[in-house]
């Protein structure tokens, strides 16, 4: 079923799943899109948080390390006094990026620098007056209040700052799953839509099948109507090709028969009267004995277009020979004519009287087709028998012609293949131009009984 079946039988159901398809695209988009943002907003608040950790942290670190150099002097405590100065410093790079957009975030952020800048001014303070060997005056700036109230204050604002952070965490956490669920609302929304598009179109669909079985059972039964029909016609047909055939072979075996009876006793008669009246004249009439020797050569050659006349109506030799002598007889007779040379292979075939007359108007069919349109110089008849099946071929090496096409003797080929197919057999005629042209009949060898029956016809 194409698209435009299904517009024409649905026509609501075609904009509707259009809809519903805009429908997901812009849900999807959209959420896709406010999903993105959330994460990537809570991801730099992750970082906020993160950040600010490391921060304070990192102050307490230095804040260690100054210590346990003021109090081991040992130089290895300022390892970490310094790698968290520098972590410091990598974590406010970060923080005021990402609240460059939030003013009061930011102003907050600024205190936080200056106090942790305060921080670690006295930090590094107490270890320059350490390493100048002023370690009292370190121990009392250390001991004295300041540093207290400055990682108090710190520890103030990063603890506001992180629960900025940590409550825009919360928001856009929110955010992002109230944005999931109105993508799972539309798409359940959607699929609901969709589900009912698809059951409108199974049914519009389920309709539309049984339409079409419908018509298809009809369609099929006026088909098998008609082939009955085409079947019993064809076989009327067969049967009146039958019939016609053998009318008209009976209407020349008559002619023949009169033709033989009637005008050969007359011809005879005219032949024996002047054979009496040359007896009578004796040779003392010349003009009238030369006068009476060419009508009594007219009235040979009468006799003798009278037999072939009789010959070609009804082959008297068919009945009286047999096929292959038939054959042989119409072979030679085309053979001489000069205008191909004939190649001939005939064996005894058992067929029936029908059949070997089909069989001679064949072969004498492609001999009179050869003849005006073929223009072979080499022609090749053959008969024999080959598992029950009688076959004849008349070949010849002539100018050929498309036998896909129609040709000037097409309706002798198509009398050839209704007399064959009238006695069960089958006509193959194979062509092409400039590479001759091959007729084969295969017909089935008559049986016992048949044989027996033409015997006594």
């Amino acid at each position: 079923m194409d698209v435009l079946t299904i517009v024409r039988r649905s026509p609501f159901v075609f904009p509707l799943a259009c809809l519903a398809a805009l429908a997901m695209v812009f849900i999807s988009e959209g959420t896709y899109w406010q999903s993105v943002t959330a994460l990537n907003r809570l991801g730099d608040v992750n970082g906020n948080y993160v950040n600010l950790r490391v921060l304070g942290q990192a102050v307490l670190d230095a804040e260690s390390g100054q210590r346990g150099y003021l109090i081991t002097n040992r130089p290895e405590y300022l390892v970490p006094y310094r790698r968290a100065r520098r972590d410091i410093e990598v974590s406010f790079a970060h923080l005021r990026a990402s609240y460059a957009d939030e003013p009061e975030s930011l102003a907050v952020l600024s205190q936080l620098h200056g106090l942790t800048d305060a921080k670690l001014e006295e930090l590094a303070q107490t270890i320059q007056l350490h390493d100048l060997g002023r370690g009292e005056a370190a121990t009392q700036l250390v001991l004295s209040d300041i540093g207290k109230q400055k990682m108090e204050a710190i520890r103030a604002l990063s603890a506001q700052l992180l629960q900025d952070a940590n409550t825009d965490r919360i928001e856009h956490r929110s955010a992002l799953y109230q944005t999931l669920q109105l993508s799972r609302i539309g798409l359940a929304t959607l699929t609901a839509i969709s589900l009912l598009a698809l059951f409108i179109y199974l049914r519009q669909a389920a309709a539309f099948k049984a339409h079409e079985l419908e018509l298809r059972r009809q369609v099929q039964a006026e088909r098998d109507r008609l082939e009955v029909e085409v079947a019993q016609r064809t076989t009327d047909l067969v049967e009146l090709t039958r019939h016609l055939q053998g009318a008209r072979e009976n209407e020349r075996q008559r002619l023949a028969r009169n033709l033989h009876d009637d005008l050969g006793a007359l011809l005879t008669s005219a032949k024996l009267d002047a054979a009496r009246i040359k007896s009578r004249l004796g040779p003392n009439a010349p003009e009238a004995l030369e006068r009476l020797a060419h009508l009594v050569d007219t009235l040979n050659a009468s006799i003798a277009l009278g037999r072939s006349i009789i010959e070609d109506l009804h082959p008297s030799t068919l009945v009286n020979l047999g096929l292959v002598p038939t054959l042989e007889i119409l072979a030679r007779e085309f053979d001489n004519r000069g205008s191909s040379h004939l190649h001939c292979t005939l064996a005894a075939v058992n067929l029936s009287r029908t059949a070997q007359l089909a069989v001679y108007r064949l072969v004498q069919e492609a001999f009179t087709n050869i003849s005006k349109y073929a223009q072979a110089q080499q022609v090749w008849l053959s008969m024999g028998c080959i598992a029950g099946v009688v076959e004849v071929s008349v070949r010849d090496d002539g100018v050929g012609f498309d036998s896909g096409g129609a040709s000037r003797s097409a309706y002798g080929l198509l009398g050839m293949r209704y007399r064959v197919e009238a006695e069960g057999g089958q006509l193959a005629v194979i062509s092409r131009p400039g590479q001759g042209t091959l007729v084969r009949m295969t017909i089935p060898q008559a049986s016992a009984a048949d044989s027996a029956k033409a015997a006594l016809e």
